[in-house]
């Protein structure tokens, strides 16, 4: 199409905004473009026709094409004599090509004589460019004119502001290259700049100078104070910088945090100035119905009240400052509530300001159940921060009482906060075993091992507190349903002191083991080891036995000798025959020792976060957040040589975290000096030896449970010797080779939210997941395995175009025995059977690992399994008649399984069986709910017909409402049943649907199939 004048460009833009879909639209893009590159190539063009196809190529590539030709005309038009073509080319440029494209240094010259030239126009284009660019060449060939241009007298305002601006960004991209030596003076010279504009930017450069070195900058202070008394009086303060009828407060906040970065102020005079006019801030600002001037005086606000806190003003002014945070908390405007929270925890550093910062307690208490999460966040952060011992039981019981409807991503912490405040201020001991049982009684599933092994510490080390946390463990076992780590510490309790309660009602050794028996078979295998210690210890406690109870213990001893689990046949096995022993029992199993005295490493964490905090002034803090990666790195604290650990007799097996460390509840065993010459030791292979420090990544990935390699027990994972025993240092291979199938790994957990994605000799990552519509959260747990750091690690995602996943930052070096946690938001557009995949990479020594994982955010995990009734279900069936949303076919090649199992396998999948709407025995009929973006929730219904005598062939038949849907769910169950990973299938149950069938509404179906 030949295209003349910029009328062209009108009819292409007009053109391709009437392309009835992106095929279209792409067409018309791709011969456009071939036109221009004929014009391009085969012509001679004028600056002016360079000019009409440059900004169609702009245009092309603000659509989202890629544009890789034609860059040498747009810088070419650079150096053009006349405006309209250098302001294309300029433009361009700055759009087109990146700081390292070879093009530009052949704009260099001809940039840098429009920066010296007189043009105004021109230099203010020239900047611009450099300013967006920032290379390093730039920088090295420009900065000296930058400068000179910005302490210009004769250049006009404009121009300087540009300048300065230019200047910040060459500084900030190459600090090395821009040379600021002695520009002490120029900036003291810059700062009595009469004009706002030109004083705004050249702020702006001043902030970034001093962030790198104060020192050499004091001569500035002064200056800084000064601004701000200019513009807190409206000193020659024109109208157009005048917003909402505050002074150019974007100046007053440059300047306020320029100030944050020195030390202090030590002139009287100056330091006078400068807090009358924080007080005439603090003072004129309040909550007004206009949210534009909201936003700028509070801007002013908390950058003062920043600068307040960095100066350790007097007592009055802060008492002021949490005044005026007291009225932001109580507003109805949620962003100025978080703001408050925010500051007001910040005024926790400050030591004299936290008895008025109590009197808000009851707002605050009230913010925590604020609608939006970010408030509650802040405010259980400050509530935190605020606890003492004089008002601890009441922040402790509002904790407890708010944890029963917190958000489940909030629970965690909730509770981990909530015990180190129990620990740190709990006026008795009494009072603190009260609260963690109650707090794992209230959220169990977001109570970490470290709490309650904490718990066992300050009981075993306080006899007096014995008989009353056996009491309360008994109590909370009469519950009829109650979280299995309250078993766990009930059980533990119970079978160390129970002795102490025998007088109490209820509490006789065969009421005890009673009680605790019932709930034996609800438990997992980790806690039936538990329990198996506790039964010895009862037995050990009612010596002479009761024979009664003594055969009762015995006899689930005798079955579990031939448990498949190794750890637990172990104690069994040792158990029963210890007990034999009579009264030596009470020698060998007796009461376990006080553990030595050391502070709780909860605490050490909450100590050593505060400390650091109170180190750092707002503007420090600040940077750091804005610095830091969002992964968390978790590292492990204990001495690298752990205590001995008795191979015949593991007894209670409890991961020797932080908490515990080296005096873990395994020092159970230390009265077991006797038992290495009574009991004969049980042989073990190599794979089932323990080794010194066997529990480091049980500590290390502690949040999933995750479980250990091929030839590790359930309970164990490898330790950092095993580890190199697999992979010798010195005789690395340049590919590790993983351990387990990654595929049997990932089909796992594609049927639950948790568990081992890849395990290698030195690196374990686990995943746990949580789905909520057609959003997910999945945490990543990167865990090093061994003494070594981790260097290069990278954590790529591959996404399909179905999803959108965010991850955080992964730092690049991972200390030796630490885990990384990454958090990674995943949202669902549409249906679709593609996988995201996980690039992760990372360097041990020589070698370079990598391994492409796919990550298990599959169609399934957006599946909610609703069950509806049959008079729900056939209006829904009759409505989708026909294909395509309606789709049969029949799938061969289906491995063999009975229709208990096919019901289960489609559970598995979040997909809910629904009995008695199909007549025949053979037929299966469900339904589930899928959530994306594009869907929202559409019901999904299946029915599958299956042959008796043929058990690898069946009819499958899927409907919803949306054409890609009900394929990518037809072709989603037929590879499923087609490929079913025998490893990971589900238990064979009792068939859901009944062997006979004779309701109407089953007849139905069959007649509309």
């Amino acid at each position: 199409m030949a295209l003349s004048g910029m009328r062209g460009l009108s009819v292409f833009i007009s053109e391709i905004r009437n392309c009835q879909n992106k095929e279209l639209e792409r067409l018309r893009v791709d011969k456009e473009l071939g036109n221009i590159r004929t014009k391009f190539k085969n012509e001679k063009l004028t600056p002016y026709e360079k000019k009409k196809y440059v900004w169609k190529m702009l245009y092309i590539f603000m659509l989202g094409y890629d544009v890789d030709f034609g860059h040498m005309e747009a810088v070419s038009l650079i150096s053009a004599p006349k405006y309209p073509e250098k302001q294309v080319g300029y433009l361009v440029t700055s759009c087109l090509l990146n700081e390292n494209h070879d093009f530009l240094r052949l704009a260099i010259n001809t940039v840098r004589n429009d920066i010296i030239g007189r043009n105004e126009t021109f230099q203010c284009l020239a900047l611009t460019l450099v300013g967006n660019i920032g290379g390093r060449e730039f920088a090295e060939s420009l900065a000296p004119d930058v400068q000179k241009l910005l302490i210009s007298s004769s250049c006009r305002p404009l121009v300087r502001k540009k300048a300065a601006l230019c200047l910040l960004r060459l500084f900030r991209k190459n600090p090395d290259v821009v040379n600021v030596d002695g520009w002490s003076d120029r900036m003291t010279q810059l700062l009595d700049e009469r004009n706002l504009g030109v004083l705004t930017s050249s702020m702006s450069l001043f902030v970034a100078l001093v962030s790198n070195n104060h020192e050499a900058y004091w001569s500035c202070l002064p200056k800084c104070v000064k601004i701000l008394e200019r513009l807190a009086k409206s000193q020659d303060v024109p109208q157009e910088y005048t917003y909402y009828g505050i002074p150019s407060p974007w100046l007053q906040v440059k300047t306020m945090r320029a100030l944050q970065y020195f030390p202090t102020v030590e002139d009287p005079n100056t330091r006078r100035a400068l807090f009358e006019v924080l007080q005439r801030i603090l003072m004129g600002t309040d909550v007004v119905k206009n949210v534009n001037k909201n936003n700028a005086s509070h801007a002013v606000l908390f950058e003062a009240i920043a600068l307040v806190m960095h100066l350790d003003a007097e007592k009055e002014m802060m008492s002021q400052c949490v005044a005026l945070l007291g009225k932001f908390i109580a507003v109805r405007e949620p962003n100025i509530r978080y703001l408050g929270l925010e500051n007001m925890t910040r005024m926790l550093m400050v030591t004299d300001v936290q008895d008025i910062i109590k009197s808000h307690q009851a707002q605050i208490i009230t913010s925590l159940k604020d609608p939006d999460i970010s408030i509650r966040r802040r405010a259980l952060d400050l509530l935190y921060g605020m606890c003492d011992v004089s008002n601890a039981k009441d922040i402790v019981e509002e904790l407890l009482q708010y944890l029963a409807t917190a958000d489940f991503t909030m629970r965690e912490e909730l509770a981990l906060k909530a015990a180190i405040l129990a620990e740190k201020f709990a006026p008795d001991l009494s009072w603190y075993v009260d609260v963690i049982l109650q707090l794992i009684d209230k959220a169990g599933d977001f109570v970490s091992d470290d709490i309650w092994f904490r718990v066992v510490q300050f009981v075993t080390n306080n006899e007096d507190l014995q008989p009353y946390a056996a009491l309360k463990a008994r109590e909370y076992l009469d519950k009829p349903a109650i979280h299995e780590t309250m078993m766990k510490v009930s059980a533990y309790l119970l079978g160390e002191y129970s002795h102490l309660l025998a007088r109490r009602p209820g509490c006789s050794p065969k009421e005890i083991f009673s009680i605790i028996h019932e709930k034996l078979p609800t438990v997992s295998t980790p806690t039936i080891s538990i329990l198996l210690s506790t039964y010895a210890k009862i037995l050990m406690h009612s010596q002479p036995p009761d024979p009664e109870l003594q055969n009762q213990i015995w006899a689930i001893f005798s079955k579990y000798e031939t448990c498949i689990d190794a750890e637990i046949q172990q104690r069994a096995v040792e158990y029963f025959a210890l007990s034999r022993k009579g009264a030596a029992l009470m020698d060998i199993l007796a009461e376990m020792p006080r553990f030595p005295e050391r502070e709780s490493s909860l605490i050490k964490k909450a100590e050593d976060t505060e400390a650091d905090t109170a180190e750092l002034s707002a503007i420090k803090l600040r940077s750091q957040q804005q610095q830091a990666s969002n992964a968390l790195v978790v590292t492990d604290q204990r001495p690298a040589n752990g205590p001995p650990q008795l191979t015949q007799l593991p007894m209670v097996k409890i991961p020797s975290t932080n908490n515990l460390e080296n005096n873990s509840i395994d020092q159970e065993i230390t009265h077991a000096n006797g038992i290495v010459g009574e009991v004969e030791p049980q042989p073990q292979s190599a794979a089932h030896s323990r080794a010194p420090d066997s529990d480091i990544l049980g500590d290390l990935l502690s949040p999933l449970a995750i479980e250990g390699p091929p030839g590790v027990s359930g309970n164990e994972v490898l330790s950092e010797e095993n580890a190199l025993a697999l992979a010798p240092v010195g005789d690395q291979e340049n590919s590790i080779k993983p351990m387990g199938d990654i595929a049997e790994r990932f089909h796992a957990l594609c049927l639950k939210d948790s568990g081992v994605l890849y395990e290698d000799p030195y690196v374990q990552i686990g995943i746990k997941a949580d789905w909520r519509g057609h959003q997910g959260r999945l945490v990543l747990f990167l865990g090093n395995k061994t003494t070594s750091s981790l260097d290069s690690v990278q954590a790529i995602i591959l996404s399909p175009s179905h999803l959108k996943l965010e991850i955080s930052l992964v730092p690049e070096i991972v200390p030796p025995r630490a885990q990384v946690q990454c958090p990674l938001e995943v949202l669902n557009i549409r249906p679709s059977r593609d996988v995201a995949v996980l690039d992760f990479r990372y360097k041990f020594g020589t070698s370079l690992v990598e391994n492409k994982l796919r990550l298990p955010a599959v169609l399934n995990k957006f599946f909610q399994p609703i069950p509806i009734s049959a008079e729900e279900f056939f209006p829904q069936w009759r409505s989708l008649a026909a294909p395509p949303l309606k789709l049969q076919e029949v799938v061969k090649g289906v491995r063999p399984m009975s229709l208990g199992e096919m019901a289960n396998l489609l559970n598995s999948w979040r997909l809910i069986v629904c009995p008695g709407l199909d007549p025949n025995a053979s037929n299966l009929v469900a339904t589930t709910t899928f959530y994306s973006e594009t869907t929202q929730a559409m019901l999904c219904l299946v029915r599958i017909e299956t042959d008796p005598a043929d058990r690898t062939q069946l009819r499958m038949t899927v409907a919803s409402g949306d054409p890609t849907l009900t394929f990518e769910l037809k072709e989603f169950i037929k590879e499923q049943l087609i490929s079913v990973p025998t490893a990971f299938t589900p238990p064979v149950l009792q068939p859901t649907i009944p062997p006979t069938a004779t309701s109407d509404p089953g007849a139905l179906l069959a007649g509309l199939l």
